[in-house]
């Protein structure tokens, strides 16, 4: 069974899923933060494809990525070293998260046959049009075990996230706000509200919530009304910080948001 089914299956709380970008401090120490994520428990990683324009994120984002693009990172190399640690992460989930373009560069079918192969266990395209992965997209990602992550944000209306939760498989991720990536001290009444509301929808599919999880509070708010939080920003600085040592922007992380221990 795929690997987020199980995690799904087992544990329907609480969950935390982490966001980097490939490449980013360095190609060198890709290896080194999966392994550092797993080893501190973080529930699922999201692994980023860099790209030149990556217009959903925030400035800490796009900087990593261009950085990651100049250190040589691309999307065949990053395929290759997740092949390369697949069986360290376990049971742990990846998800390759990236924008339309370099996909469609590498080929479609190359990559779900390549992803499939190497062992990510689900896919964000945050630019993919629903109408679009409805057509070309549903039945290669059915065939391939290779569920789609699709995208809400405040503004999507109840019968788009009904529909979503009847087309779509794997989880649905709830963007805080209707704006790019980054920290936030705290969620405001409006971002609450919508949790409520989402959360009281009744739907099939779990959700996790993202984009400006940083402390505490904000993570327990989205685990409130959610089965999890996803954080990216907030861990791209841990790595920031500590260039050459995952392990201890991990150790930050975690310390940052209420999870050391």
């Amino acid at each position: 069974m795929n690997r987020l089914k199980c995690l799904f299956g087992k544990k329907k709380s609480d969950i935390l899923s982490v966001y980097f970008t490939a490449g980013y401090p360095s190609p060198d120490v890709f290896e080194d933060t999966v392994k550092a994520l797993v080893s501190r428990g973080v529930d699922m990683i999201e692994i980023g494809v860099p790209f030149s324009d990556p217009m959903a994120d925030g400035p800490t984002i796009q900087e990593s990525s261009a950085k990651a693009l100049d250190k040589g990172m691309t999307l065949d190399l990053l395929l290759s070293k997740v092949a390369g640690i697949r069986e360290s992460a376990g049971d742990t989930p990846l998800v390759l998260m990236g924008y339309l373009n370099p996909m469609l560069r590498y080929g479609i079918d190359r990559l779900f046959s390549r992803c499939k192969e190497v062992g990510i266990d689900a896919l964000i395209i945050p630019d993919l049009p629903f109408a679009e992965y409805e057509t070309e997209y549903k039945q290669r990602c059915r065939d391939n075990d290779l569920p789609m992550i699709m995208l809400i944000t405040p503004a999507t209306s109840e019968e788009r996230i009904r529909f979503i939760d009847r087309n779509c498989d794997g989880f649905i991720y709830m963007v805080s706000v209707a704006a790019t990536t980054g920290t936030r001290e705290r969620f405001e009444k409006e971002q609450i509200d919508y949790f409520k509301r989402v959360n009281d929808m009744g739907l099939t599919h779990e959700r996790l919530i993202g984009f400006g999880i940083s402390n505490p509070e904000t993570l327990g708010q989205a685990m409130a009304y959610s089965s999890g939080a996803i954080i990216g920003s907030l861990f791209i600085k841990c790595l920031t910080a500590s260039p050459d040592n995952p392990a201890e922007a991990v150790d930050r992380l975690m310390k940052t948001i209420g999870r050391a221990g």
